[in-house]
């Protein structure tokens, strides 16, 4: 992946928002960073905001939990990174970070809300604004016992959306704010859509595969269902000699993923290839025919615009994220079930004329987003939330000690 490299067209306009606003340093909380091992999309999209407002001039400090193999403090991207405390102390240990001053000076706060919230509402003075990317839903009962679980699912659902009925919320996609409104009951007038660019190096070129070929991005974990995706995979092959997938990623399932396509017979035509290069996955994204995603729940779906920049369609489940992320019918195809997926996947390998169509309002819809109009509409947000009465003691914590 590469940082994306902001235009004088944007750094002007970025600069003009913080200078109008009074917003010069900002600090990002997020659960976890990009060089974490378990780092998703979420991870990719606060990295390349974090970038392109830094090379405009605005100062970002991004507080998360400790990484594994990764040291405590490190400037990349031109922001400042400090990991400290583990998966579950990195929400106390950050607010009481910021309220005791030791992050430093801050004009402005982001808080990354990915499942558990950091309740900036109840503690931060000042300019800040809520990134929050899907509902969990489900994914709760996927990634914790049931009854830590339920106790997820009612903080995240029930008990926190109260204290953010005022907050300036912003997420990528209009079928997430749309579940936000109804399954969270956030105020439609305060969130925000801003969609994910999609990073310059994905692009057509190369020859597609002399076979038919499908290719599936994610971490191998329960939300993005690779279990599912094998087994579909299985029907299809029986329709469509020779087609193959490719499963770019890693995680914890890969041994229950391993152990399925064994039982499947399917070790000639699946493959797992764990975690590639960025070279190599870009000339995977253009020699296959489909990218394909069984996913759960997605804030966007960055593999499908990814892919779809590189003269690929998609196969994928219809859900919020994937329902913006692509056009469903005319750049990809979105199904619900089993029968859905396995047939569309089915049409797009052996209709070449789909294929073709698909592919051409790909590429457009992928021509429509920009890190850069992300920067910009993120920033945007938060600018709004400044006021001119603010005093320096609310925004301003207590020194510039590093924090602990």
């Amino acid at each position: 992946m590469t940082t994306p490299v902001a235009s004088p067209t944007t750094i002007n306009e970025l600069g003009d928002l913080a200078a109008d606003s009074g917003i010069s340093r900002v600090h990002m909380l997020a659960w976890r960073d990009l060089d974490d091992v378990e780092a998703g999309g979420s991870e990719v999209h606060a990295h390349n905001i974090a970038s392109l407002w830094s090379q405009s001039g605005i100062e970002v400090m991004q507080r998360t939990s400790f990484a594994a193999g990764r040291p405590p403090r490190v400037r990349r991207g031109g922001y400042t990174v400090v990991r400290k405390a583990g998966r579950y102390m990195v929400f106390p240990r950050s607010v009481m970070a910021e309220l005791a001053g030791r992050n430093g000076h801050r004009d402005g706060l982001i808080e990354i809300w990915n499942g558990v919230p950091f309740m900036s509402p109840l503690w931060c003075r000042g300019p800040h604004s809520v990134w929050l990317h899907h509902v969990h839903g489900p994914m709760w009962d996927m990634s914790l016992p049931p009854g830590l679980a339920k106790a997820g699912r009612i903080l995240e659902e029930r008990i926190a959306p109260r204290f953010y009925r005022r907050s300036s919320v912003v997420t990528l996609s209009n079928s997430s704010r749309n579940e936000l409104v109804s399954e969270m009951g956030f105020d439609p007038n305060e969130v925000s859509v801003v969609p994910p660019g999609v990073d310059q190096q994905f692009s057509p070129g190369g020859a597609k595969t002399d076979h038919p070929s499908v290719i599936a991005v994610g971490r191998l974990v329960p939300v993005k269902d690779f279990p599912r995706l094998v087994r579909l995979m299985a029907r299809v092959r029986n329709a469509v000699p020779g087609a193959t997938l490719d499963i770019v990623g890693d995680g914890y399932e890969r041994e229950q993923i391993i152990e399925l396509i064994e039982s499947l017979g399917a070790e000639t035509y699946i493959r797992l290839l764990g975690r590639i290069s960025d070279d190599e996955l870009l000339d995977r994204y253009r020699s296959s025919w489909v990218v394909a995603s069984a996913s759960i729940r997605e804030g966007w779906g960055m593999t499908v615009t990814e892919a779809a920049a590189c003269a690929t369609p998609c196969v994928a489940t219809r859900i919020a994220g994937h329902l913006d992320a692509t056009i469903d019918g005319e750049a990809g195809l979105l199904g619900t079930t089993d029968d859905e997926l396995a047939g569309h996947l089915v049409r797009v390998l052996t209709d070449h004329d789909l294929r073709q169509r698909l592919t051409t309002a790909s590429i457009a819809r992928a021509g429509q987003l920009t890190w850069e109009a992300a920067a910009i509409g993120t920033f945007r947000a938060l600018a709004a939330t400044a006021t001119a009465t603010r005093s320096p003691s609310s925004s301003s914590p207590l020194g510039t000690q590093e924090a602990s």
